[in-house]
């Protein structure tokens, strides 16, 4: 197959499904998502009976969800496997059939669930979702050659023939620079906070900066559960800060705006830095709407792929799908298109995964590295009055694309 005919394969088959918004979604963390908030959406089915079957094509795939576990994460868990249904329901002569299979959010149950994957003939899995039971499932899939399409953001457990498809922190943290660094904007600061996440994205930051041509002139880590921490730091860095071109806050909720509020009382000018997110910031008011925040930016993808499954979703399913869902929607999707384009055993092989052109889905371009991580397209998006609008929009492909 041809490379341009590769970059379009999984829009072609979306358009042949009659689907018409292929863009949006959010960012989403192994303790639910993470560049936003879930959906509030009632169960909508009870939990799939053993068995549960999606589609009736030759080639299987398994879909590996919490659907056994307690609270929120079962909800996602049946959201998620919603959405693969309705993925199936909407391609065009589906040749795979689905196999849903109960991890309940464990190691144990991961590995049981790849287990009977492999036992069933499955082809390729999709999931599961946290990173623990991902890779408990790589340790019984990779020695069985079925690659794994994965939902959890946890890049340590990405290897080759275990992929991503989730919303990575560093995809946010390198638009983020490389759109600062087109802005003229070459030193920065950071304030992290304590945990692995602030150690992730600060990683990556400093990985990022001195590629785009910049440098990090100081970071500082605070605890976010402690307003006395957060002072100490905001005092540490403001000097650095008050000379900086911008100014990293990787924290969500109300955590953000009272960090900045504490730098321009240290006597840094937040509107003359350009303030700089993560997809956390997506969807939250409580910084997408405070008036400190104007003029800061963080990446998300285009709004309008989501807004459109959602409608679809509700109409099918009679509740709001969870953010999440999109992802197993795309994942399958990918799965059917592989199926339809390419024959034989090497269909989901790394060299048809990892296509540079990479694919199109509901959220957004996406390709797979050869190490399992992946790269997304995200747009720019800046706080205004309000609401957040968009600044630079989401690229359509790989080629030249700001950000990637």
């Amino acid at each position: 197959m041809q490379r341009t005919t590769r970059r379009f394969l999984l829009r072609s088959a979306m358009a042949a499904a009659g689907l018409l918004a292929l863009a949006g979604c959010t960012s989403f963390g192994d303790t639910g998502v993470g560049g936003g908030t879930v959906a509030a959406a009632a169960p909508p089915t009870a939990a799939p009976p053993p068995g549960d079957v999606i589609g009736q094509g030759p080639v299987k795939v398994a879909l590996i969800l919490p659907l056994g576990a307690s609270g929120t994460t079962a909800a996602v868990g049946r959201s998620m496997r919603n959405a693969a249904q309705l993925a199936v329901a909407e391609f065009n002569n589906p040749q795979i059939q689905v196999m849903v299979e109960d991890d309940q959010a464990t190691p144990q149950g991961g590995q049981a669930a790849a287990q009977q994957a492999v036992q069933q003939g499955a082809s390729l899995i999709l999931g599961p979702v946290f990173a623990a039971s991902v890779a408990a499932a790589g340790q019984v899939a990779r020695p069985a050659n079925i690659p794994i399409i994965a939902f959890s953001t946890d890049a340590n457990v990405a290897r080759p023939g275990v992929y991503l498809l989730s919303f990575l922190p560093k995809s946010d943290v390198d638009r983020m620079v490389t759109y600062a660094a087109s802005r003229g904007r070459h030193s920065f600061v950071a304030l992290l906070p304590e945990g692995a996440y602030g150690t992730v994205v600060g990683g990556a930051l400093q990985q990022a900066v001195p590629q785009a041509g910049g440098r990090v002139v100081a970071i500082e880590r605070y605890d976010a559960r402690d307003r006395a921490s957060m002072q100490a730091a905001v005092q540490r860095i403001a000097g650095a800060a008050k000379e900086a071109d911008a100014i990293f806050l990787p924290d969500a909720g109300d955590t953000v705006p009272t960090l900045v509020g504490m730098l321009n009382a240290a006597g840094v000018d937040t509107h003359r830095a350009l303030v700089m997110g993560t997809g956390q910031w997506n969807n939250d008011p409580r910084i997408t709407t405070a008036p400190v925040m104007a003029g800061a930016v963080f990446p998300a993808p285009d709004a309008a792929g989501f807004q459109a499954f959602s409608q679809r979703y509700q109409a099918k399913f009679g509740s709001a799908p969870v953010r999440t869902a999109t992802l197993a929607y795309d994942a399958v999707l990918l799965a059917a298109a592989l199926t339809q384009t390419q024959q034989g055993p090497d269909r989901f092989s790394q060299g048809i995964l990892t296509n540079p052109s990479g694919f199109q889905g509901i959220d957004g371009i996406f390709r797979f590295r050869a190490d399992g991580t992946n790269e997304r397209g995200l747009a720019v998006m800046q706080v205004g009055h309000g609401g957040a609008q968009v600044v630079s929009p989401a690229p359509r492909s790989f080629a030249g694309a700001p950000g990637l």
